[in-house]
């Protein structure tokens, strides 16, 4: 969810209650987009971070420390000058606007008081970290923005600071039920964008609760609202959803919450949605602890998703070279289809090519496989045994190409599966230890060399583990070493197996200890692996199971790869939000 104006409204509140009155006791810069301030309240000691990177900027209290560098920046030299040991007085949201503004009161080197304020612009790629004295003339911001850049608003030392109004929209918490109604009336846009286009601080998801709220399907057109009855029925119903909410913000009824999709975080709100009624949830005491969980695991994903770059830039190179070779094999392969008829030719030519007159350019003749006629085609400078021999080389000479291609198709397929099934493993890799075993993998087949030696790494990355709602043990390869590891040394023959059929994906081993597997358990099987494939996400797929000693490992086959023959079959969705992990 975008950090919306709602978002930083349930900050405000919540800083406001802990804040106003407190000290600021450190200031450090960990980042060169980053705050992290250490205030003294009277409940003792807290941090606040505050970031303005463009990608991810963020606002919460924080128990946890950052190493600041050695030497700090000058804006942070510049805050500990003014703000070290002030006390913060006042802490304000402009409107609904994605801006906090906090004032804060100090003695100068004279020991006079003064007064300044730390602006806080938590907007996308715009956001800064602003710095001004009590005529909001800019002192200072962690971000100069020059007129090169913008030409809105430069963000300098010396210029005065202003809030652009870019879009001219209105402040929802001060706007009249009948403004409210013109402006609805006043476009021919989806109701929802008109929602969050014309108002502050409203995101679309909110924007889009609001008109569930009301009982309108967002995406119909605002000009709905003109017709005379029901038109003005659903306005009036949008209208006391829209004033409802806005009530909720200025009450600060929060109840922040946390939206999980198949044991990911999707979404987050200030207040609960319906929209996501039937999703797994998880309520926080504050703002703050929401925030930092929330995007400490979309961190997580974004870290690991970064540093196995590389990885994904080798794999993906070698699986195009290796689908562009499979295509010309398969397209070669159709070219020896030929041979056969090749080496018909050749036959007719020396059962019927008595009857072939000198310099003759082809022969009619009656295939005696097929009963059918053929016209076969011939080189008038040859003799009918001599063009018989051509056909026959022709035939020799397709027949070897074919047998070779049909070895070296075979090798490129299971290489190409292979690298799909280290793409896979990628994608589900959560920590730094699971990059470590996949790129370990890939050094043992060849893809990347060992650096330092022979010297192997250790691995501690270990499989998911999962508790069915019956009590079986259920265990996920992470990639295709864990994969081995799982079926053929910690499964015994009587525990059950399962794999997305046909396309890359996790084994799956759920532990039966010689107990029977209710239905249950084989559906949450298989939604394991149907999730943990190149599948996930798709509405039905297909997952094979079979007892694990039917399951065997071919002569030389790639890491992961086995081969079965009599195995069962459902479909399935990939939902595992309702299974439980084991920590």
């Amino acid at each position: 969810m975008a950090f919306d104006g709602i978002t930083v409204a349930a900050l405000v509140s919540e800083l406001k209650e802990h804040l106003i009155g407190s000290r600021i006791n450190k200031i450090a810069q960990p980042e060169a987009d980053e705050l992290l301030l250490t205030l003294k309240t009277g409940n003792g000691q807290k941090r606040l971070l505050i970031s303005a990177d463009a990608s991810l900027p963020l606002l919460y209290f924080t128990e946890n420390n950052k190493q600041a560098p050695m030497t700090a920046p000058g804006f942070c030299m510049l805050l500990r000058k003014h703000l070290q040991n002030g006390r913060i007085t006042d802490i304000s949201q402009p409107g609904l606007e994605r801006i906090i503004r906090i004032g804060v009161e100090h003695l100068n080197e004279m020991g006079d008081l003064c007064q300044k304020s730390l602006i806080v612009e938590i907007m996308g790629k715009h956001s800064n970290i602003i710095f001004v004295n009590e005529n909001d003339v800019i002192i200072d911001s962690i971000k100069h923005i020059s007129g090169m850049v913008s030409s809105v608003r430069e963000v300098l030392p010396g210029r005065d600071y202003f809030i652009p109004d870019t879009m001219e929209k209105q402040n929802p918490l001060t706007v009249s039920a009948s403004s409210f109604t013109e402006t609805m009336r006043a476009r021919n846009i989806p109701v929802y964008k008109a929602l969050y286009s014309s108002f502050t601080g409203l995101s679309p998801l909110i924007a889009q609760e609001i008109c569930l709220r009301a009982g309108i399907d967002g995406d119909i057109s605002t000009a709905y609202f003109a017709e005379a009855f029901d038109g003005t029925q659903k306005l009036t119903a949008l209208s006391d959803a829209f004033f409802a909410l806005m009530e909720q913000v200025r009450t600060a009824s929060f109840a922040p919450v946390v939206f999980y999709e198949n044991g990911e975080p999707c979404e987050f709100s200030m207040f609960p949605l319906r929209s996501y009624e039937t999703a797994d949830s998880k309520a926080f005491g504050s703002p703050s602890a929401l925030l930092e969980q929330y995007y400490a695991e979309k961190n997580q994903v974004t870290r690991i998703r970064q540093k196995s770059a590389d990885l994904r830039k080798i794999v993906q190179t070698l699986l195009e070279r290796n689908v562009k070779k499979y295509d010309l094999q398969l397209r070669q392969m159709q070219d020896t289809e030929k041979k056969d008829k090749y080496r018909i030719y050749g036959e007719l030519l020396n059962t019927y090519g008595y009857n072939v007159p000198e310099g003759a350019k082809s022969l009619e003749a009656v295939n005696y496989y097929t009963g059918e006629p053929v016209t076969i085609p011939l080189d008038p400078t040859l003799t009918p045994s001599e063009n018989a021999k051509k056909y026959f080389d022709k035939y020799s000479k397709l027949k070897r190409t074919y047998e070779a291609l049909s070895t070296l198709t075979e090798e490129v397929k299971a290489e190409i599966t292979h690298l799909e099934s280290i793409q896979n493993a990628l994608d589900i890799a959560l920590m730094e230890d699971d990059l470590t075993q996949i790129k370990e993998e890939m050094i043992e087949s060849g893809y990347i060399r060992r650096k330092g030696g022979n010297k192997k790494v250790k691995i501690t990355s270990k499989p998911f583990h999962y508790i069915s709602s019956d009590g079986f043990h259920m265990y996920v390869g992470k990639n295709n070493l864990q994969n081995e590891e799982l079926t053929f040394k910690l499964a015994n023959g009587g525990d059950w197996w399962f794999h997305a059929k046909g396309m890359p994906g996790s084994h799956v081993i759920v532990k039966t200890e010689g107990n029977e597997l209710p239905d249950g358990t084989f559906e949450e099987a298989a939604r394991l692996a149907a999730y943990y494939s190149k599948a996930r996400g798709q509405e039905k797929i297909e997952v094979d199971y079979i007892q694990k000693k039917h399951v065997k490992k071919p002569n030389a086959g790639k890491p992961g790869f086995v081969v079965y023959y009599t195995n069962y079959s459902m479909m399935i969705d990939s939902d595992i939000s309702g299974i439980r992990p084991v920590d």
